[in-house]
């Protein structure tokens, strides 16, 4: 496993990309403020992404929650590695990372999951994320159902957590109007990070 973020200027990557992270969030135009893609490989090969609810970024990382036993779960728990892109157009900002996915701690999974509302952890134990259903209708039904026998305090199940992304290359992309877009690379290379700058 690759050691990430030691040195002084890793930090200051950390910081920069956390301050950009702060400020899309402010006055964004998104329902869903944290949206970002992630993007894994699925049995075949094929590349499959959707869009996820980053929940940090910090020293070891890109930290988002699923199920294991989702889809994305299920590819990452097979082939670990991952891309992510965050768009923020209303600050002109891209993020793109790859990097290999690990699993998040049960310690770190239960922080998570005590943030999520009753709606979406009663959602989390009534359904398999990603198996197929008969209908929309019954699907409700089957919530509503599980929502009102649902107990005040709701346990995290073993099959949810998340992953954190540690980055193998993180782009920076600035927006500018005249499309000479400002893209630093940072790329880790004999265990520490450079940066390059690339044209648009």
């Amino acid at each position: 496993m690759l050691t990430l973020w030691k040195s002084r200027i890793d930090e200051q990557l950390v910081n920069k990309i956390s301050q950009i992270w702060k400020t899309a969030k402010i006055n964004s135009p998104l329902n869903q403020k944290s949206a970002v893609c992630i993007s894994t490989i699925d049995s075949l090969g094929f590349p499959q992404a959707r869009f996820v609810d980053l929940k940090e970024i910090g020293p070891t990382g890109f930290t988002f929650c699923t199920s294991y036993n989702s889809d994305k779960g299920k590819h990452l728990l097979k082939n670990p590695n991952v891309s992510l892109v965050a768009w923020w157009d209303h600050i002109g900002y891209q993020i793109r990372v790859v990097g290999t996915a690990a699993p998040i701690s049960t310690k770190v999974a239960d922080k998570y999951w005590l943030t999520r509302s009753k709606e979406a952890q009663v959602a989390t134990n009534c359904f398999k994320q990603s198996e197929t259903w008969s209908s929309q209708a019954s699907m409700e039904s089957h919530f509503s159902k599980a929502l009102t026998e649902s107990e005040k305090s709701i346990s995290r199940p073993n099959s949810w957590g998340g992953f954190t992304i540690e980055p193998h290359s993180i782009e920076i992309l600035k927006f500018k109007p005249n499309r000479v877009h400002a893209r630093e690379k940072y790329f880790l290379e004999h265990q520490s990070w450079k940066m390059q700058l690339l044209q648009p």
